[in-house]
C-alpha cells in the first residue's frame, strides 16, 4: 500500500490536504514530523502557510532543508503555497529570506495596483484562472483556464519559463504552478478548489513522479 506523507512542520492546512487526499482516493494519507517516516513514503506533499521567514526557521531547525532536497528527487513531490514559495532561491517577504532554491526564481510582493479602473486588493485572495503553460500529467482532465483558489500577498518570479506549468495574472503575470522532474508546486490551494483541485491530488497520488 502506497504512503503519501505531509510534512508537518507547524506551518500549514496539514489536516485539509490529508483528508483531501484520502477523499481523492490515497490509501495511506500520514501528516509527520518525522523524518524516517517521510523518507519512506512513496509520495511527499509540501504545505505551508503564514510568514515564509518563520516556515524556513521551522524547516532549518527540524533539519527539513536537507530533507526536503533529498525526497523531492527520487519519487512525486507536491508543494502548495508557501510550500511553493520556500522552493525558490529567495523570498522579499521580512527583508529577505533565504530558500531552498530547488528552482530559480525569486518571490516578489504584490504592489496595489489598478486594473480596468479597479483597484486590485492585497493579499490576492479567490478564484482566479490559470493557464496551462506546460504539459504535465498533473493537469490531466482539468480544462485550460481552470479557476483555482489562492489567498497570498506574494507571488513566484520563476527564472525558468520551461519549469513554469501554469500562469495566473493578478496585476502582474506569475507562475502558479512549477514542474521540474519529480517536482510540481502550486501556489493555489487544491484542497480548497473543489473539482479541479481534487482532479490535481487525484492525478497527483496516480502520477509516477515523470513526464
Amino acid at each position: 500500500m502506497q504512503t503519501v506523507a505531509v510534512i508537518d512542520y507547524g506551518m500549514g492546512n496539514l489536516h485539509s490536504v490529508a483528508k483531501a487526499l484520502e477523499n481523492v482516493g490515497a490509501h495511506r494519507v500520514l501528516v509527520s514530523s518525522d523524518s524516517q517516516v517521510i523518507r519512506e513514503a512513496d509520495r511527499v506533499v509540501f504545505p505551508g502557510v503564514g510568514a515564509i521567514r518563520d516556515c524556513m526557521a521551522e524547516i532549518k531547525r527540524l533539519g527539513f532543508d536537507q530533507l526536503i532536497h533529498e525526497v523531492s528527487q527520487d519519487r512525486p513531490f507536491l508543494g502548495i503555497c508557501v510550500g511553493m514559495q520556500a522552493l525558490f532561491e529567495r523570498s522579499a517577504e521580512n527583508q529577505g529570506v533565504e530558500g531552498l532554491a530547488l528552482f530559480q526564481g525569486t518571490v516578489e510582493q504584490f504592489q496595489p495596483i489598478e486594473e480596468l479602473g479597479e483597484r486590485l486588493k492585497v493579499p490576492h485572495m479567490g478564484w482566479s484562472q490559470v493557464e496551462q503553460t506546460l504539459a504535465h500529467p498533473l493537469w490531466h482532465l482539468i480544462p485550460d483556464q481552470a479557476r483555482f483558489y489562492f489567498v497570498h500577498s506574494f507571488h513566484v518570479q520563476a527564472a525558468e519559463s520551461k519549469q513554469v506549468a501554469g500562469r495566473t495574472h493578478y496585476g502582474v503575470d506569475f507562475a502558479a504552478a512549477v514542474a521540474a522532474g519529480s517536482r510540481f508546486a502550486v501556489q493555489f490551494h487544491p484542497e480548497k478548489s473543489q473539482q479541479p483541485g481534487l482532479q490535481l491530488l487525484q492525478n497527483f497520488i496516480r502520477w509516477d513522479g515523470r513526464y
